[in-house]
């Protein structure tokens, strides 16, 4: 695919296609940046919302990127995982644990979506929160700071359907490509948090 076929941009957007050669690294820097620009002072905790159920292969994006969160790094702060997931029934659980657990968190939310058939594969990183369920007419509170959504299908018609009837193959590898560059660009951060730390000890 040529690069620009595998490149969106929008006012607060940019996404990339999970088979184009450097969408780890780019989506990684998204991530990064935006990390720096909610958390410049580098106080708040940063928690991973991952929303989605292992019932569903296409609602299942969000527990596959927990669950590699979890097994690159034990000590994330990350909620929604294949084991404990974090969907419609118990969000409302999770969000209040998470804010009664950490003062003013930065919350990262990361869920699967439905679009059109030529955005099928793309991994979106943008400015503020997302609303899970839309695509199941399900009412549920705006979740994260930013977020990181994976159009796995087609949506707008049987979106029950169409996620119970979603390639696990694409899900998989969007989800492998979403966790990694999470953890490298958390890596990143604190680094960076910990070069600022040791500032004032230098000069």
């Amino acid at each position: 695919m040529e690069f620009l076929k595998n490149v969106k941009f929008g006012q607060d957007r940019t996404s990339y296609h999970y088979e184009m050669s450097a969408c780890t690294h780019h989506v990684e820097e998204l991530v990064y940046h935006n990390l720096l620009e909610y958390n410049p002072s580098y106080l708040k905790d940063v928690v991973f919302i991952c929303i989605g159920t292992d019932r569903a292969t296409g609602d299942c994006l969000g527990p596959l990127v927990g669950t590699r969160l979890e097994l690159y790094n034990t000590s994330l702060p990350v909620f929604g995982t294949l084991a404990k997931p974090t969907h419609a029934a118990n969000l409302l659980d999770v969000l209040h644990e998470v804010y009664q657990r950490y003062h003013a968190p930065l919350v990262i939310a990361i869920d699967a979506s439905l679009g059109n058939t030529d955005r099928i594969g793309f991994i979106n990183v943008k400015k503020g929160g997302l609303k899970p369920g839309t695509a199941l007419k399900k009412n549920l509170p705006e979740v994260g700071d930013f977020h990181i959504s994976g159009v796995v299908n087609i949506g707008g018609f049987m979106d029950q359907m169409v996620l119970q009837n979603t390639r696990l193959y694409v899900v998989y590898r969007m989800a492998e490509i979403i966790a990694r560059a999470v953890y490298l660009a958390q890596l990143k951060f604190d680094r960076e948090k910990n070069n600022s730390l040791l500032q004032p000890d230098q000069a």
